[in-house]
């Protein structure tokens, strides 16, 4: 069955980085486009980034472009995002779905001085 979990979150202060992790398995991780997905406190789903299954092609929203990097290892069927220069907007639970119906528990990521 399609397991999902991701890693890495925690408290933070502004400026700070953390390395989120995303342990796929179930299905061929190497074959699909993976994205990272955030839901900030009281608000609905932002997409971050996404990246192909070779590993050479990316996209990021506007808000993180140019501080988050999204990085993947198909040999270890793992997504990453490592996320430098945080600012308490990025405060949400960061997940990584395949596709629209499966989804992780989410990893927390509190940016507060």
């Amino acid at each position: 069955q399609v397991q999902l979990v991701e890693s890495g979150g925690g408290l933070v202060q502004p400026g700070g980085s953390l390395r989120l992790s995303c342990a796929a398995s179930g299905f061929t991780f190497s074959s699909y486009v993976m994205s990272w997905v955030r839901q900030a406190p009281g608000k609905g789903l932002e997409w971050v980034s996404d990246m192909n299954p070779a590993g050479d092609s990316t996209s990021y929203a506007d808000s993180v472009k140019g501080r988050f990097t999204i990085s993947r290892d198909n040999a270890k069927n793992t997504l990453y995002l490592q996320m430098n220069s945080l600012k308490p907007e990025d405060t949400a639970v960061y997940y990584c779905p395949y596709g629209v119906s499966y989804w992780g528990q989410g990893t927390q990521v509190t940016v507060s001085s």
